[in-house]
């Protein structure tokens, strides 16, 4: 039985309602486990993916579902029979006869933190039974590329090529290829029309994919599941509504993003009223697609997006790759009273197929409760989670942390499940949530 003496001491502010919701969680497992199993036959889940949540202690939600997930190198050593049990099923559920894997990369040159993320996905894979190559797109790549990491360990990019409808590495051409590569940059041509099966699907990448379709799905999600164990959908469900067109530095929209932000501020003041909550309401304005935490600010007024100077308009005009950012997703802030070693902290959980194999702490030193902790200065502190996100201690109080973590675990498979619907309705078959 793996140790769990590394976990980190966790220090949460709770109030009632979320004792109340782990208390529905744990009360409902079977029914929950049931419904994941009958949700996820029907709707496949993605081959990994990773989400941010936060835990207000009256509320715990999603913030972001990442679908091409790095940070495998954080995971706790203890989890890797986890990982490496959940990656067989994952490859064999899409490719039966597989016996390889191959790896597209971002194109990164120099992130030694990225190389080790790949070296571990890779290891995982490797340990799985498959042969595994990394085949980058990285035009200036033209050669095997041997690059020695921190750890240790080394690892050997290798130029992507195509022969017919397959691509691959020198001789090696696997029937599955996995994308650890979010095509910020747009879908390339090398991919287009190959016959081989590619997880996750191009559609899901940030040239095409929408945080805020992510969240409209996640809705539709978590209010089958509110229903399915009597809870309030709001305790769950981050109100997310969509902005554009949006130029920040012509400053066109401004006044249309000032407006949607006082609507959510608004809404989610009469939700805390209503339950008697404590906190000023903020709300978190991001870039609509694109990920490392790039064209995203916590804004507290319509004020605030109206005064924006040069410098913060700058910031927020574009994201990964340069692409500029036409439309903005204002959504409700979450806050996070989670703190290890009294530096601010959120919980990212890990998943291959539909089971969670993992996580860690992201924690900033340099951040408050309601800002975004995926920044620069930020460092990880990894969790074991065999127990707690797959086996509740029915002896313990809610809030002991195996509760607490099976908990994480739950909200992370509906963001899970609702990528698995993203999916689905990109391929024109999304069935009704409710009729299984």
């Amino acid at each position: 039985m793996p140790s769990t003496n590394q976990v980190p001491h966790l220090q949460t502010a709770l109030t009632g309602p979320l004792l109340e919701l782990e208390e529905q969680i744990l009360s409902h497992r079977t029914e929950i486990e049931a419904w994941f199993r009958k949700q996820f036959k029907n709707t496949p889940a993605p081959f990994y993916g990773s989400v941010d949540l936060r835990n207000a202690g009256y509320k715990l939600a999603p913030v972001d579902t990442n679908l091409f997930p790095a940070g495998f190198n954080n995971l706790h050593p203890d989890l890797r029979s986890l990982a490496v049990h959940a990656a067989q099923n994952a490859v064999t559920q899409v490719c039966p006869i597989a016996d390889g894997v191959l790896i597209i990369p971002e194109n990164h040159t120099r992130n030694m933190f990225y190389f080790e993320n790949l070296y571990a996905l890779q290891n995982i894979l490797e340990n799985a039974g498959y042969e595994v190559h990394i085949g980058s797109l990285n035009p200036e790549l033209n050669a095997p590329m041997v690059i020695e990491l921190p750890s240790g360990n080394v690892l050997i990019l290798k130029p992507l090529v195509r022969e017919g409808n397959r691509v691959g590495v020198e001789n090696f051409f696997p029937c599955a290829v996995l994308l650890n590569n979010d095509l910020s940059a747009g879908r390339p041509e090398i991919l287009e029309g190959i016959e081989q099966t590619l997880l996750p699907p191009m559609e899901l990448g940030w040239a095409n994919r929408y945080k805020t379709e992510h969240f409209a799905h996640y809705s539709d999600v978590t209010e089958s599941f509110a229903k399915l164990i009597n809870i309030d959908q709001w305790l769950i469900n981050p109100m997310s509504i969509p902005c554009g067109p949006i130029n920040f530095k012509d400053r066109t929209g401004l006044e249309d993003l000032a407006q949607a932000v006082n609507n959510v501020l608004e809404k989610t003041q009469s939700y805390y009223d209503t339950h008697h909550i404590d906190c000023k309401p903020f709300v978190i304005v991001k870039s609509d697609s694109g990920t490392y935490g790039m064209a995203i600010m916590s804004v507290y007024s319509p004020e605030d997006i109206l005064n924006l100077n040069r410098k913060q308009r700058n910031k927020m005009a574009s994201v990964k790759e340069g692409l500029q950012v036409e439309q903005m997703l204002v959504q409700e802030g979450v806050y996070t009273y989670e703190t290890i070693n009294d530096a601010v902290a959120e919980p990212v959980v890990y998943m291959i197929g539909s089971q969670v194999v993992g996580g860690f702490y992201r924690v900033h030193t340099g951040k408050t409760a309601t800002d975004n902790l995926n920044s620069p200065g930020m460092h990880f502190e990894p969790l074991s989670f065999e127990e707690s996100c797959v086996l509740p201690d029915e002896n313990q109080n809610p809030d002991a942390s195996p509760n607490r973590f099976y908990a994480y675990g739950v909200i992370a498979r509906l963001a899970l499940l609702a990528a698995a619907r993203e999916i689905a309705d990109s391929k024109g078959q999304l069935p009704d949530i409710n009729a299984i």
